[in-house]
Order: structure tokens, then C-alpha cells, then sequence
């Protein structure tokens, strides 16, 4: 049976990949990943890599897709797919850092509130957001996560490296797919990842925000599928 090993966002836990789970969890060894407790992308790729004896398929959803990127780097003769969700292969630009700074700034003044509903437009299609259900399993999430999390997995985000470089000497199947709603890793960062990988195929979904495993449960199952289906043929 294949591994698949799901990667949650900033912010998120296995809730994010649910349906995900119950859809395919009688197909596939399915793994979600615990990269909470540590503030370097390395270290939280490394930790998946340690636990695994044999190959696999790894699938990470933004920050998620970030710690992807680095195991399909530092251990490649054990990643056999690679599925990258509403993410980029870019480092934090100077401005996105010092906002996130100003995040983890707040939160250690008291000032974490996790999801907020300001916040939410930033996660969620327009349409998403009128699912009181999904706003909710949402903001449950990052109050599970908590302060302490928010602020290593930040701190991670922002020293993470440009994955770019990487992405050429990559002879994994790879499965790209963005919302083309998506506020925080929109479609051309996707389009620009495609570009990179030899053996990718990218998914755009229209009307759909950042969250797209809880936006679209059924077309992320689908191209998982899918990815798992390249890997074994």
C-alpha cells in the first residue's frame, strides 16, 4: 500500500486534510505530519524524513507545501511524488517578513487570537465564507495550534529558503494545485512552480480561496489520486 504523508499549514491541523483522509484512508497508507514544537523548515523536514523506511508520497497545503519542497530536496530517493497545494517556491520578500514579525510581536503581548473573522477573507473564497461549518472547523484549528506554534511555525516561514533552485534537479510526478481565489499564494506562483518541474501537472480551480482541501474536498482528493496513480504506473 502507498505512503502518503499529508503537511498541514500555519495554523492547521490534521482537520485540514479530513476529507482527504476519509476518502483515500482504506486506499493508502495515510500519515499526517506533526511539525508543531519546532521553527526551521529543515528541522520539520528532516523529523518526516527520520520517521520513514521505505518511499513515499508527500503532500503539503502552503507553509505545508513549503516543508514538501525541503524532503523532496534533502531525501529524494524516498520521495516518489510530490504534491504541492496553495503554496510557493519563493522565499518571504523583505515587506512579507516584517509583517510577519509584527505578528509574532503581537501574539507574544497577548494579542493571539488565532483565526480571526479579519483575518478569514485572507483563507477563504468569498463563497467559503458564508459556510458557518468551514468558518468554524477554521478557526478551531488555530486555536488548537495556539500562540506558542503560531509563532515558531512563523519564524520558520520567514527563514525558509528559496525552494526554486531546487525544483530543476526534482524527477519526482509532480501535482501543483492553487484556487484562482487564492489571496495568499495566488494561481501565478503555481504557474510559476509548474514551469520549473519536468513532470508536473497544474490544477487551477476557479472560485476557490487558500484553504483548497476544505474549499474542494473532492477535486484535491482527486488529484492526489491522481498523483498516486503517476507513481505507480
Amino acid at each position: 500500500m502507498t505512503k502518503l504523508i499529508l503537511v498541514p499549514g500555519l495554523l492547521c491541523t490534521k482537520q485540514l486534510f479530513a476529507n482527504q483522509i476519509k476518502a483515500l484512508g482504506e486506499e493508502l497508507d495515510i500519515e499526517v505530519a506533526n511539525i508543531t514544537g519546532l521553527n526551521n523548515i529543515t528541522a520539520m523536514a528532516e523529523k518526516i524524513i527520520l520517521k520513514q523506511d521505505s518511499s513515499f508520497v508527500i503532500c503539503g497545503l502552503s507553509m505545508g507545501g513549503y516543508v514538501a519542497q525541503m524532503v523532496a530536496h534533502l531525501a529524494p530517493e524516498k520521495v516518489s511524488g510530490l504534491g504541492l497545494l496553495s503554496t510557493s517556491g519563493r522565499a518571504d520578500t523583505q515587506e512579507r517578513k516584517k509583517q510577519r514579525e509584527a505578528l509574532i510581536q503581537l501574539s507574544k503581548i497577548g494579542k493571539f487570537k488565532g483565526v480571526t473573522p479579519r483575518l478569514l477573507p485572507h483563507l477563504l473564497s468569498p463563497k467559503a465564507l458564508k459556510n458557518e461549518t468551514l468558518v468554524q472547523e477554521v478557526m478551531d484549528m488555530a486555536a488548537e495550534i495556539g500562540q506558542v506554534n503560531f509563532t515558531l511555525q512563523q519564524e520558520a516561514i520567514i527563514n525558509r529558503p528559496d525552494f526554486r533552485p531546487f525544483a530543476a534537479s526534482a524527477n519526482m510526478p509532480v501535482e501543483i494545485l492553487c484556487g484562482d481565489q487564492d489571496q495568499l499564494t495566488p494561481p501565478s506562483l503555481s504557474k510559476e512552480l509548474d514551469s520549473l518541474f519536468y513532470d508536473s501537472k497544474l490544477t487551477l480551480l476557479p472560485g476557490i480561496g487558500h484553504l483548497s482541501s476544505m474549499e474542494a474536498p473532492d477535486e484535491v482528493t482527486h488529484i492526489l489520486r491522481r498523483l498516486v496513480t503517476r507513481v505507480t504506473l
